[in-house]
Order: C-alpha cells, then sequence, then structure tokens
C-alpha cells in the first residue's frame, strides 16, 4: 500500500506499532491530520560492529518509510569518540565508513529503499561554528547533573568518568535541530537523553520534539544483545556455522516467554518485515509436523504452552537469518570491504611472552596462560530461583541460580549462618563461573558464590548487583574489560586464589580487584553493609 492512501490514523500505526513509548504522540497525531511530512531521525554511534539486534530499529526505519516519513540516518562518529573513546580518534572515519556499508547492506537485505534515506555522519557539522556556539550556549543552561544523569543508561559509567562523557547528551540533543527533524527514534535506554533534549531545546529558543522509543531487546543470553559481549550477540557477518553453533547456546527455556531473545527477534524484526507471510516452524511428521503462525501472539502462547520446543524455534530463526544475512555475508566478501573491515577493526596486537611469562598488559587482548588478570575469570550476574540447607551441614546453602544459561548451575556456599533462606531467594547475587566443578558435602557445586567476608566480627554477605541486573549479566572489571575468561580455571594454577588476595570491599563498599571496581554495563557491584571486607 502506497503511503499517498494511508489514512492518518493508519500511518500513525505505522510509525508507532511496537514501539515500548512515545513522547509527544498527540503533536504526531496533529502533524498527520495536517498531512505534513513527518521528518525522523535515528543515530548509531560508530563503536563496536553491528549486531542482528540493529535489524530491530532497521525493520522501524521500514515502518516509517512505509507511513511516509522522511527518515534520516545519523553515523554519530563523535559521538563514539566522546563516549570514554569507545572508538579511537585514528579509527573514526573508518569506522563511521563501516557503519555506512553495513547498515546500508542491511537495508537493502530487508527491502528498503535506500534513495529515500538520508545518510549523514556527525563531524560533517558538529564541527561547525554555528553547532560549536550552540554547545557552549547549552553548557549555560544544563547542569552537570543534568548531563551526567542523562548519559546514565548510555555513556560507559566509570569510577572516574572523562568530561567528555558529560558532552555527548548535549550533541545528540543539538542534532534534533540541526538536522531539522520532528522526531527521533532511538531504544527506550535513550529516554533520559529525551528527555534532556525536552527540557534544554527550550531553553536555547528551539522547538521540543518528539521521542519514538523502541523496546529494548534481550540478546541469545536472556540479557541486552551488546557488541561488547560476545556470547549475547549473532555478528552481521558470523557465517552460517557459527550462527548455528550461538543459537544452539541461546537462553530458551520451555514455556518461558520472559527475556527471550529469540521470541524477541521473532517479534520485532520478522513479523513486521513478513507482511502476508507467516512465520513457518519445520519440525517431523512424529513431533507434530510443520505449523505456521500468523501473528506474533499465536506464537507466544504457543511457546508458553510448550507446544513449540525451544529447539524448533531456533531453527525457524536460524533459517530466517541466514535468509537476512546472506546478502550482508556476500557483499562484504568484496577485498576493499574486506579491507574496510579489518581497517576499522583492526585485531589486537600479538603480546610476545616476557622471561617469567608475564604477557599482554593492562585492558590487553585475550590472556596468555601465565597472565594473572582479573579478565581470566567468568563472573556473571545470577538470580537465585531456589535454595535449601544441604541436609548434612547446616552450614551451608544449596542454590539454584540462574547465571543465563539452559539449566540453573547448582550453587553450594557456607552462607547458613548468616543469611536466611528467605532472603536468599530471588535474591540477584554475583557468580563465578569457570572454577571446576568440585563435590561439597556430597553435592557438586558448580561455581562461587562471591561474598564479602569479615573476620571481626564475623560476618558474611552476598554481593549486590547494579538495579536492573538480569542473570547473565557479565561481570567486569575496569581496565580489563576486554580479556577472555579462561574456558576452566586450572586448580593447579591457583589463578582465582592469586587473584582473590587483592580482592576487597571499599570504604564505599565497591568489591574491588585492586583499584579496579565489580562492574556490569549498569554499574558496580557493592557489598549491602560491609566495607574494607574481603570478597571471596
Amino acid at each position: 500500500m502506497e503511503a499517498s492512501t494511508l489514512s492518518p490514523d493508519q500511518r500513525l500505526e505505522f510509525i508507532t506499532r511496537n514501539l515500548q513509548e512515545t513522547l509527544g504522540e498527540d503533536k504526531l497525531k496533529g502533524l498527520l491530520q495536517e498531512g505534513k511530512d513527518v521528518n525522523i531521525y535515528w543515530g548509531t554511534a560508530t563503536t563496536g560492529k553491528p549486531h542482528v539486534a540493529y535489524f530491530v530499529p532497521m525493520s522501524k526505519i521500514a515502518d516509517f518509510l512505509r507511513a511516509g516519513c522522511k527518515v534520516t540516518i545519523l553515523f554519530a562518529d563523535l559521538h563514539a569518540y566522546l563516549d570514554n573513546m569507545k572508538a579511537p580518534w585514528d579509527l573514526l572515519a573508518k569506522r563511521a565508513e563501516y557503519y555506512e556499508h553495513i547498515i546500508k547492506a542491511m537495508l537493502e537485505s530487508i527491502g528498503v529503499p535506500l534513495e529515500k534515506l538520508n545518510f549523514v555522519k556527525g563531524t560533517d557539522f558538529q564541527l561547525s561554528r554555528e553547532y560549536t556556539l550552540d554547545m557552549y550556549r547549552l553548557s549555560s543552561v544544563a547542569t552537570e547533573h543534568d548531563a551526567k544523569k542523562a548519559g546514565a543508561e548510555v555513556v560507559k559509567q566509570v569510577t572516574h568518568p572523562l568530561l567528555s562523557g558529560l558532552l555527548y547528551p548535549g550533541l545528540q540533543a543539538l542534532d534534533e535541530e540541526y538536522l531539522k527533524v520532528d522526531c527521533q527514534f532511538g531504544g527506550v535506554d535513550q529516554r533520559k537523553i529525551f528527555t534532556f533534549a525536552e527540557k534544554c531545546l527550550p531553553a536555547l529558543g528551539y522547538a521540543k520534539r518528539i521521542h519514538l522509543m523502541n523496546p529494548m531487546v534481550p540478546g541469545l543470553t536472556g540479557t541486552k544483545m551488546s557488541s561488547s559481549e560476545e556470547d549475547s550477540k549473532i555478528d552481521l557477518l558470523d557465517d552460517a556455522g557459527a550462527l548455528k553453533r550461538k543459537l544452539k547456546k541461546a537462553f530458551c527455556e520451555p514455556g518461558n516467554i520472559e527475556n527471550n531473545g529469540l521470541l524477541s527477534f521473532v517479534k520485532f524484526v520478522l513479523f513486521p518485515l513478513f507482511g502476508e507471510k507467516e512465520f513457518l516452524i519445520e519440525r517431523p511428521e512424529q513431533f507434530g509436523g510443520n505449523v505456521s503462525y500468523k501473528d506474533f501472539e499465536t506464537l507466544e502462547q504457543a511457546f508458553a504452552k510448550q507446544e513449540v520446543h525451544p529447539g524448533d524455534l531456533k531453527g525457524a530463526v536460524q533459517r530466517e537469518l541466514n535468509i537476512l544475512l546472506d546478502p550482508i555475508r556476500t557483499k562484504f566478501q568484496s577485498p576493499e570491504l574486506k579491507k574496510l573491515t579489518n581497517s576499522a577493526y583492526p585485531p589486537p596486537p600479538s603480546k610476545k611472552k616476557t622471561p617469567g611469562g608475564k604477557g599482554a598488559s593492562k585492558g590487553g587482548a585475550a590472556p596468555q596462560n601465565d597472565e594473572l588478570i582479573p579478565s581470566r575469570l567468568d563472573m556473571r550476574i545470577g538470580k537465585v530461583v531456589a535454595v535449601e540447607k544441604h541436609p548434612d551441614a547446616d552450614t551451608l546453602f544449596i542454590e539454584k541460580i540462574d547465571v543465563g544459561e539452559e539449566n540453573p548451575r547448582t550453587i553450594v556456599s557456607g552462607i547458613a549462618n548468616f543469611v536466611s533462606l528467605e532472603e536468599m531467594q530471588d535474591r540477584i547475587v554475583v557468580v563465578l563461573c569457570n572454577l571446576k566443578p568440585q563435590k561439597m558435602r556430597g553435592v557438586v557445586s558448580q561455581g562461587m558464590l562471591m561474598c564479602a567476608s569479615l573476620d571481626e566480627p564475623k560476618n558474611v554477605e552476598p554481593l549486590d548487583a547494579p538495579e536492573g541486573s538480569a542473570p547473565g549479566d557479565r561481570v567486569f572489571f575496569e581496565g580489563y574489560e576486554t580479556g577472555k575468561a579462561d574456558e576452566e580455571l586450572k586448580p593447579k594454577k591457583k589463578v582465582f586464589e592469586q587473584l582473590q588476595a587483592d580482592f576487597k570491599t571499599s570504604e564505599d563498599r565497591v568489591a574491588m580487584w585492586k583499584d579496579s571496581p565489580f562492574m556490569t554495563k549498569l554499574g558496580l557491584c557493592k557489598a549491602p553493609t560491609l566495607k574494607n571486607a574481603t570478597v571471596r
């Protein structure tokens, strides 16, 4: 159906379907009732490689175009540098170029006509005299508190943040004026930046814009899909074999429709792109034969009733993803785009071993055998889904903890004298996952619950995760974000024991390794009450 034949209500339906929230919907309705063109922009900071979750905003961009909107895509290269230098200055141009090619390839893959889109690079206009003066003007009306709060869910949070992170929300606000748009579109994690823009732009004499927000779609581990978490995402250039391996490991518990990344992908990407096409689940006759679904709600209900097996859902998503990814893979086989990919994302330099087995420096690449750095620890956020006292030991709890895998892990913890069963049930905790499993009074423990501990007076309490944390969220250490965890820590090498010697809580109760805090993408891990305590 051509946009010119759509009613204002039909256009509104295309623009807002599957959104989590719209700020300024009445204004949007007014523009549509008047028959005016609606100008929308979507920006993406050119940091890590785009992954399949980028199909979610691409699907919405297709909706905007169906509704007859004008759409601008901003490759926010300057934002990428300001966000704690996620894109080094010398790689800005190459990464922006990579994003332009990969985003265009995605849009072509889903049938979006590129001639209807406007592509802009941030540094094309953000370095102008007028824009710079407006940044100074904005700094006189926005407080440090406002800027920090606005970027809390988008800009990387560290103990000693750079001033650049405070500039990020201001640039994103000014982009609305300099791109001359009616609406900005983004994820709901951008909400605080959007409300910051609504407050600050009128203070400069500029109009308040409409804001359209997508929900955050879970990744393969049931948490947010992230470029920095390898297991949570599928790269757009992953081959069919890698895609199959990652989907096989994806969190997809039978009947569980919460934080199910596969179901979310079907809802927010596949069904909007299908049109009249049905979602086909292929399965052998002995298991009911093939079945098709006309809408997501029916599929979701069938999965909740366990009428659709997780393996069959994974197979269907794998099939459809390969259809989407094949044109992108083919395009990026060209020598020019291979060269661009390697230039934009160069492999880390190899580290030569020095005498004594020392290897990469702080923040380096994957650890060598003898590197004693905390990124070798596979720590994750977990949720205690069941807990009971050990039948043969009064001081031990046996916990079932969801750490983002298909089945919860069994963890045995010596905390029964300090925390009640009721306090542990449904508690969000920090778990070390790559210790070698070992029996504790006859029960195999598949990891360690991380706790703060004092000897005088004797007290033990599990570490708390940042608010909003979900099972499977990676726990990392500031300065060691990119290191690779060992598959399993070898007991003879005593890697954990040596690192644990420098685990402690600070005066602010923050869990630390030396001067590096335990962190997730949402903030710091802390002890509930214990200061200057050992962490073990």
